[in-house]
C-alpha cells in the first residue's frame, strides 16, 4: 500500500515527505489539542493541507499501533519524570530542609 506524502524510515517511523515532521506529531496535534487540519496548517505552515490530511489518514489507517506507541511514550515520560524528581541532589537538599 502506498501513501502519498508519507514514507517510513529504516526504523519503521512514518514521516511526512520532504519535511522533518513525523506523522505521530500531526496525530498528537489532533489528539491533544483537538485541532482541525486547517488549524494544524495554521500552526505548522510548512505543512500543506494535503500533507496534513495524508498524515491524519495514515494515522487513522494505523490508529491502534500509533495509540499504543503514544501510550508507551507517555508511560516512559512519566517514569523518567519520577526518576528525575528523585535525583540524589534533590533528595539531599530535601534532607537538609530545602524545598527541592
Amino acid at each position: 500500500m502506498t501513501n502519498a506524502h508519507i514514507h517510513q524510515d529504516e526504523r519503521g517511523v512514518a514521516w511526512i515527505d520532504d519535511t522533518n515532521t513525523k506523522v505521530v506529531e500531526v496525530a498528537l496535534d489532533l489528539l491533544t489539542h483537538g485541532w482541525s487540519a486547517e488549524e494544524i496548517h495554521f500552526q505548522h505552515p510548512h505543512l500543506s493541507l494535503a500533507q496534513i490530511h495524508a498524515a491524519l489518514g495514515y494515522y487513522y489507517d494505523h490508529q491502534v499501533e500509533f495509540d499504543e506507541q503514544i501510550s508507551r511514550s507517555a508511560r516512559m515520560a512519566e517514569v523518567l519524570r519520577q526518576l528525575a524528581s528523585e535525583s540524589p541532589l534533590r533528595r539531599r537538599l530535601r534532607e537538609l530542609g530545602g524545598r527541592a
